[in-house]
Parts: C-alpha cells; sequence; structure tokens
C-alpha cells in the first residue's frame, strides 16, 4: 500500500472519499496535510476549485451539462430570492467554511440575510459560513462516499435543506435533518420552511432550452 503521508494512506483516501479517480485529490501539498491557504493558492495560481477535507485538496469538476443544470436552478432561485428579499445566491465558486478546516464549494447555495450582518454579502475568499440551502448537482465523478460525506457535513453545519440533483434519470434528492425525498420529472421542488413560497416543476428544469 503506498504511503501518501505519515498518517494518511491510499486506504484511507478510499474511506474518506470512495473510488475516486486519482486525478481529483491533489497530492501537493501531501493529503492529509492541506490548508484553507492552499485552496486559495490553488484557485489563483490555477483557476482550479478545491475542498478541503481534513486536511485533503479534492478537486470539484463539473461537466458542462451539470454547470448548465446549476446556472439554471440558481437563475430560478436568485429571482424568487431577490423578489422577496430574502438574502443571496451563490453559483460553483462560492467557497465556504463550514467549521474550522472544512471547505466546501456547494454548486449553488442560498443564504439569508440572518446570517449576513449588515446584510452585506462577504468580500473574503472563504465565506465563514454554512448556507441555509446547499445544492449539488451530480457528475459522473462523484462517488456515493463522497456525496454521503458531503451530505453529513453540511448537515453537521446546520445547512437546513439540500438539494443533489441527478442529471439522470432527472431527479432530485431533498434532505433534511429529517426527512430525504426523491422528486421525479413530474413533480414539484419545493423551498420548504427555508424558501416558503418557491416551487419549481422537474420539467422546466430539465427540458431542453428549445423546448421552453
Amino acid at each position: 500500500m503506498a504511503v501518501l503521508t505519515k498518517d494518511m494512506t491510499v486506504a484511507d483516501l478510499v474511506e474518506l472519499f470512495g473510488p475516486m479517480p486519482a486525478g481529483r485529490i491533489r497530492t501537493n501539498p501531501a493529503p492529509g496535510t492541506a490548508t484553507e491557504q492552499d485552496v486559495i493558492d490553488v484557485e489563483v495560481r490555477e483557476s482550479r476549485l478545491c475542498e478541503l477535507v481534513d486536511g485533503v485538496l479534492v478537486e470539484k469538476t463539473v461537466g458542462y451539462y451539470e454547470s448548465y443544470l446549476a446556472v439554471q436552478l440558481g437563475y430560478f432561485l436568485a429571482g424568487f430570492v431577490r423578489r422577496h428579499r430574502l438574502g443571496v445566491v451563490a453559483g460553483e465558486a462560492g467557497m465556504m467554511r463550514l467549521s474550522a478546516g472544512l471547505v466546501r464549494i456547494p454548486d449553488v447555495s442560498f443564504v439569508s440575510w440572518s446570517q449576513l450582518p449588515g446584510r452585506r454579502v462577504p468580500r473574503v475568499p472563504i465565506a465563514d459560513l454554512a448556507p441555509d440551502l446547499a445544492v449539488e448537482v451530480i457528475s459522473p465523478s462523484n462517488t456515493t462516499r463522497e456525496m454521503e460525506r458531503k451530505l453529513q457535513d453540511f448537515l453537521a453545519a446546520g445547512v437546513q435543506l439540500v438539494w443533489y440533483v441527478y442529471p439522470e434519470p432527472q431527479e432530485i434528492h431533498v434532505y433534511t435533518a429529517e426527512r430525504h425525498d426523491v422528486l421525479t420529472i413530474d413533480q414539484e421542488l419545493s423551498g420548504g420552511d427555508v424558501l416558503p413560497g418557491f416551487v419549481l416543476p422537474l420539467r422546466q428544469l430539465f427540458e431542453e432550452p428549445e423546448e421552453e
């Protein structure tokens, strides 16, 4: 077994993230030794986004279609949030410190004004807050274990609502601390207690642009 640091092995990485493509795990700095400054440095130097989990830099990969879906969902959310003056919506580069040494980057996130003193959008590279809503559009390189761990991190940090968007088979999995619901193409996505009144038919999200 290859030892990556004196404390972290390949088996440790598989336990954390599942059988993830090796290219998504940054080896410089060595897994287990990375810091928030490394997250910032990689983004500035290489324009690559990495999450920080247990001292490991994990590259965030989003395909073209996944990015398209994230933008579309963000568009619907941002319009609703702005009309009702609820807070702010960020996109797939919005880095957040969920706890010390844990940086996550949801594909879309909503943060209510109650979390933003003075109703000002943070001007720092990594915002020190957990969103009210976190959205992830699942890509082929995302492993089940990786996304299970990410969900645990979101809920443990106090995220009230999590949406996992699956481009195929056109489903959205809705998570709260109490339940897990699976919505299919003929159903509607609701903002629940986090975004009361927000409703989006899944067919409207997944349909091709010329079909609108």
